[in-house]
């Protein structure tokens, strides 16, 4: 009974967590949606949470890093992304082309690479259940 109160406060913890920490990645000009969100059942402390991203024409994110604890993988899946992380070439991304991004890295560029077409990506990010903010701006 009480590891079913303990799952059940990380989901609910993780739900309102996470709602906030995807507005935080919204700019002008892109969406982000909760695509799923669960505890890893078999690796204690550690969960997966996949967004969409959809950009429309020409907008790109605010340059940003994510969760200290975040592994994430990120794949096209409508147009094209231009994508620079931690000091790398920028690359452009076309649909059915993913990448990933290590704990910690910075990511300088992330856009639309077309300014007549909408493009959409999925973030899968592992991290540590804890961590608050799945993406932060850099200031």
């Amino acid at each position: 009974m009480k590891i079913r109160s303990i799952v059940a406060a990380s989901y609910a913890t993780l739900a309102i967590v996470t709602a906030g920490a995807a507005s935080a990645h919204d700019g002008e000009g892109q969406t982000v949606t909760k695509n799923f969100d669960a505890v890893i059942p078999n690796v204690p402390g550690k969960s997966l949470i996949a967004v969409e991203v959809d950009y429309a024409p020409g907008a790109a994110s605010l340059p940003h890093t994510h969760a200290k604890s975040a592994f994430i993988y990120a794949y096209v899946i409508k147009g094209a992304i231009e994508s620079k992380v931690d000091g790398g070439e920028m690359r452009t991304y076309r649909a059915g082309e993913s990448w990933s991004e290590r704990p910690g890295a910075i990511h300088s560029i992330s856009r639309n690479a077309s300014k007549t077409e909408p493009a959409k990506l999925l973030a899968v990010f592992i991290l540590d259940t804890n961590d608050k903010a799945l993406t932060t701006p850099i200031k």
